[in-house]
């Protein structure tokens, strides 16, 4: 059994920061590397970051008063983008690091609970000074069974997707930065975009004090470049072959190119329309 439950010990890395005006393109990657992992037939670690973006789940489209929830946001001088998953609303900036573990299935599949293992004993290597456990923050945004936190305090949060030949796990870690005014600005998204209405959509109401940033738990000044650098250490000392050359060759064919841009014109596809 290879260092995490992974099909081999070698894995690809790559990183691309998203820019402001190419939103779509988050998940757009997310799409396309999900197909290129099957040609690779080696897992993929994906670092991403995004200009200040809050990234809804499918379950937001729901929000009665959607432009309201999103006018909200643009008040706190982030914009907004509609992943193509279920669960809620998630922030990106220049402090939270976004990891994307891809991995070809094998027969038989992984199962569902395995995958996330993966994932949570990762982040364990990457953080070995932190006592993380995993259980539901319920007054987080996106709350859900695989939060991380420490002592009660959520850092970071995970959700899985699978195609009929591959799965990517994704991880969002708050890195550094003001997560009080992340967690306000969420739960002003929320009670903007419920407004008057019943709940009965269970939309989390958000306590802004329930998460905290890596940064914070150990008292130093951390970047995302810094957190990116714990996860390759981690997977290089559980003895994992790291690199990254046969995985930007593949992505710099005109076939990955052309997937990526379909992938992301389906995103854009997808965006919600919103109401004046």
């Amino acid at each position: 059994m290879f260092p995490f439950d992974l099909p081999t010990n070698q894995i690809q890395t790559v990183t691309t920061p998203i820019p402001a005006d190419q939103k779509n393109q988050a998940f757009g990657y997310t799409n396309a590397l999900l197909d290129l992992v099957v040609d690779l037939q080696e897992p993929i670690l994906h670092f991403w970051t995004m200009q200040p973006t809050v990234i809804m789940g499918l379950k937001d489209k729901r929000l009665p008063h959607l432009t309201a929830a999103v006018k909200a946001v643009s008040r706190h001088g982030y914009d907004y983008v509609l992943r193509n998953s279920g669960g809620l609303a998630v922030v990106s900036d220049a402090g939270v690091l976004n990891v994307s573990l891809f991995t070809p299935l094998t027969t038989p599949p992984i199962s569902v609970e395995a995958a996330y293992a993966q994932m949570t004993t990762l982040v364990d290597a990457a953080w070995p000074e932190l006592t993380l456990k995993h259980y539901e923050i319920t007054r987080s945004y996106c709350p859900g069974d695989y939060d991380l936190s420490v002592d009660g305090q959520k850092i970071a949060g995970i959700a899985q997707r699978r195609s009929p030949h591959a799965l990517v796990t994704m991880l969002y870690l708050s890195v550094s930065g003001d997560q009080l005014a992340r967690g306000e600005m969420i739960r002003d998204f929320y009670q903007a975009g419920l407004g008057d209405a019943e709940n009965q959509w269970n939309f989390p109401d958000v306590d802004p004090h329930v998460m905290t940033t890596t940064a914070a738990l150990l008292h130093t000044d951390m970047t995302v470049t810094d957190a990116q650098n714990r996860f390759i250490d981690a997977a290089q000392t559980a003895g994992l072959q790291v690199g990254h050359e046969k995985l930007a060759t593949l992505m710099a064919t005109p076939k990955f190119t052309a997937a990526l841009d379909h992938a992301t014109a389906q995103m854009a596809r997808r965006q919600p329309r919103l109401q004046d």
